[in-house]
């Protein structure tokens, strides 16, 4: 099996990003960082520093956790996390793919429950985990797609 480029997952959160990228086969997603910030509108570090992770790791395509209501309707924060992807589009000049996340930060939370993390230790790491299964999932989608609904694309 050949080696693909990478793949970056974004957690995008009010004062954090968490960061998770592919393995070189576009199997497995393993968490990077989390990016934290003083005040939500300031992007231009996080930004900055996106841009360097993707360069070191040969990023091809960012996935970026789309945050829809329950109900499917799009509320204030995914339309905060548009704004966003277009940015990291400009700033980065790479494909932004906006993937539903609802339920990912919960499922991270739960994992690291049952990992008997500490409540005080979760905060630091769960944007890092809802990345890693943002990503997971939409390599996981990418893996078991068919010439039906459009072919593999790598």
């Amino acid at each position: 099996m050949t080696e693909k480029a990478r793949i970056m997952g974004l957690d995008f959160g009010s004062k954090t990003v968490g960061v998770a990228v592919s393995d070189g086969l576009g199997i497995t997603a393993q968490g990077v960082e989390t990016i934290t910030r003083k005040e939500e509108g300031k992007l231009r570090r996080t930004l900055a520093r996106i841009e360097e992770l993707a360069k070191e790791y040969g990023i091809i395509r960012i996935v970026l956790g789309y945050p829809k209501n329950m109900n499917d309707t799009i509320g204030e924060r995914a339309k905060k996390t548009e704004d966003f992807a277009a940015a990291l589009e400009r700033r980065t000049g790479l494909p932004v793919v906006l993937w539903d996340e609802r339920l990912s930060t919960v499922s991270a939370e739960r994992i690291l429950i049952e990992s008997s993390v500490r409540r005080e230790n979760r905060k630091a790491v769960v944007d890092k985990i809802a990345a890693v299964l943002i990503l997971q999932n939409y390599l996981d989608w990418l893996a078991h797609r068919t010439d039906d609904d459009g072919g593999k694309d790598e």
